[in-house]
């Protein structure tokens, strides 16, 4: 009986870190929690609605409580490989703000590489790649019940220009940057993903 006792404890022990990275798993693979993809206007709370800011402010969010949030609450529509978010104008004579996202992948070594491009109504369309990455985070609720967030953690910001088009590629832990047109600045050809 204390044999099999300790056989459970240790299958307990093994088995919880396995069932504990499930989520990054998935967001690794597919960008999506539980099969809900992460809300596009996470991109524009990073910075991608401030381009006057070189350095971003808001740099983490818990995607769990986002992809159930009222802030992030505006429908979102898949165009092929492109997730978009759109608010309506806010009465001035631009249209629609809109936030969109490619996943590209995960580095060798777990980080996220995303390309965002944001509009927000006029001619412009801004766009952006992020690294990003990801860690299991324990907070407290209102009532102080303990709860498991899924951290989102902004890295790095790269900017592509306005109206950027091209395709980014995951070698290792470097981006390839393929740029086909950009009417503005002139994208990187390469970044290097890491940690600080």
């Amino acid at each position: 009986m204390r044999r099999l006792a300790l056989i459970v404890a240790t299958f307990i022990v093994l088995a919880a870190p396995a069932l504990a990275a499930g989520p990054l798993d998935e967001l690794r693979r597919a960008f999506t929690l539980d099969g809900k993809p992460v809300p596009p206007e996470v991109f524009r709370d990073f910075g991608d609605a401030d381009l006057g800011d070189s350095l971003r402010s808001v740099t983490t969010i818990d995607v769990k409580a986002a992809i159930e949030s009222n802030r992030y609450g505006f429908p979102i529509a898949r165009r092929g490989a492109w997730v978009t978010q759109s608010r309506p104008a806010s009465g001035s004579l631009a249209g629609a703000e809109e936030t969109s996202y490619r996943f590209i992948g995960a580095t060798k070594s777990g980080l996220l590489i995303v390309i965002a491009a944001y509009s927000g109504g006029g001619t412009g369309v801004f766009t952006t790649l992020h690294v990003l990455d990801l860690s299991l985070a324990a907070g407290l609720d209102g009532e102080g019940r303990r709860y498991g967030r899924v951290d989102l953690t902004l890295l790095r910001s790269v900017v592509l220009g306005d109206r950027w088009e091209g395709k980014a590629t995951i070698a290792g832990d470097v981006v390839r940057i393929a740029t086909t047109k950009t009417p503005a600045e002139n994208a990187p050809k390469a970044i290097e993903a890491r940690r600080p």
